[in-house]
C-alpha cells in the first residue's frame, strides 16, 4: 500500500525538478540575448560613428569645392579623379607619401628586428640587470613626446641628422622599441622550453633556434604590434613637425596640414579630401594584409 502511494506522486516531484531547469536555463538565455543585444547596438553605433564620416570623405573627394559647399552631403554630379590627379601632383603628395613610406617602414623594419631579438633574450634568459633592464623599458612608454622634443634636437644635430630621413627613422624606432618589448616580452615567454631545447639537441644554435624556430612561432604577436606601430608611426605628426623643418623631406602628415592651412578659400577641396582618403588607405591595406596572421595563436604554431 505505501509504495503503491509513493509512486504517483513521484512523477510530481520529478515534473517539478524538469519544469524549475527550463525557467532557470530560459532566465540565463533571456540574460544572454539581453547583453548581446546591448553589445551589437554599441558595435553599430561605433560603426557608424567610424563608417560614415569615412564614406563622407571619400564621396567629397569625388566633388569640386563648389559642389561641396552647394551641397556637403550630396552624390556628386560625376566621378572626378582628376581631384586624386592634382592631391597626387600639384598638392606634392606624392612626394610627401613615399617619404612617410620611407621613414614608416624603415623605423618598423628597426623596431621589429631589435625589439624582437631584445625581448627574446628579457624573457628566455637570466643574467644580472634582467628584470632593470626590462622594467627601464616599461619606464619608457610612460616617457612623453614633448619632454623629449628639445633633447632630441639638439642630438640629431649634433651627429648631422637633423632634418632628415634617417634620423625621422631614428626617432621614429626609439619612440616604438620600448612598446614592441614590452608586447613581446609575455609572448616569448608563454612559448614552450621544450621546443627550444629540442632545437638545440638537433644542433641549433641560439641564432638558428631564434630566427628558425622562436620567431616563426611568434607570428601572430609580430602581426599585431606591427599593426599597432604602424597606425602609430603612420598618424605621427608632432616628431616631424619639430625636427624635420626641410620641406623636401616633409612626410605625410607635415604635407597634409600645409596643404590644408593654405590661405582662405584658395584651397581645392576635392583634392584635400581625396589626400585624406590617400592616407587613410595605407592602413587599411596593412590592416588587411596582417589581419591574416593574426587567425593564429601560439599553440597552433607550435602543433606545426
Amino acid at each position: 500500500m505505501t509504495s503503491t502511494q509513493a509512486r504517483p506522486d513521484a512523477p510530481v516531484a520529478g515534473g517539478s525538478r524538469a519544469q524549475a531547469v527550463p525557467q532557470r536555463a530560459s532566465g540565463r538565455t533571456a540574460g544572454d540575448t539581453a547583453v548581446t543585444a546591448g553589445s551589437h547596438a554599441v558595435l553599430i553605433i561605433w560603426s557608424l560613428l567610424v563608417i560614415v564620416p569615412l564614406l563622407w570623405v571619400i564621396m567629397s573627394s569625388f566633388k569640386t569645392s563648389s559642389e561641396i559647399f552647394a551641397s556637403p552631403f550630396g552624390l556628386p554630379e560625376r566621378l572626378r579623379f582628376d581631384n586624386y590627379v592634382n592631391a597626387w601632383t600639384t598638392a606634392g603628395i606624392g612626394s610627401f607619401f613615399l617619404n612617410s613610406v620611407i621613414v614608416v617602414f624603415g623605423a618598423l623594419v628597426v623596431t621589429m628586428l631589435f625589439g624582437s631579438m631584445s625581448a627574446y633574450v628579457l624573457a628566455r634568459f637570466q643574467f644580472p640587470g634582467n628584470r632593470f633592464i626590462y622594467y627601464l623599458m616599461l619606464a619608457g612608454l610612460t616617457f612623453p613626446i614633448f619632454l623629449a622634443i628639445v633633447p632630441l634636437f639638439f642630438v640629431l644635430r649634433g651627429v648631422g641628422l637633423l632634418n632628415t630621413l634617417p634620423g625621422l627613422i631614428l626617432v621614429y624606432a626609439a619612440f616604438a622599441f620600448p612598446f614592441t618589448v614590452f608586447f613581446l616580452y609575455s609572448f616569448f615567454r608563454s612559448l614552450s622550453k621544450s621546443i627550444a631545447e629540442a632545437a638545440a639537441l638537433d644542433g641549433a644554435g641560439e641564432w638558428r633556434t631564434f630566427f628558425s624556430v622562436m620567431l616563426p612561432m611568434a607570428r601572430p604577436g609580430l602581426a599585431t604590434v606591427a599593426i599597432l606601430n604602424f597606425v602609430g608611426l603612420w598618424n605621427q605628426f608632432l616628431l616631424p613637425v619639430a625636427l624635420n623643418t626641410n620641406t623636401d623631406n616633409y612626410v605625410l602628415t607635415q604635407g597634409m596640414a600645409a596643404f590644408a592651412s593654405q590661405a582662405g578659400y584658395s584651397v581645392d577641396f576635392g583634392a584635400l579630401f581625396a589626400a585624406v582618403v590617400i592616407t587613410v588607405v595605407p592602413v587599411l591595406v596593412v590592416y588587411l594584409v596582417f589581419q591574416r596572421q593574426l587567425q593564429g595563436s601560439v599553440s597552433q604554431g607550435t602543433n606545426k
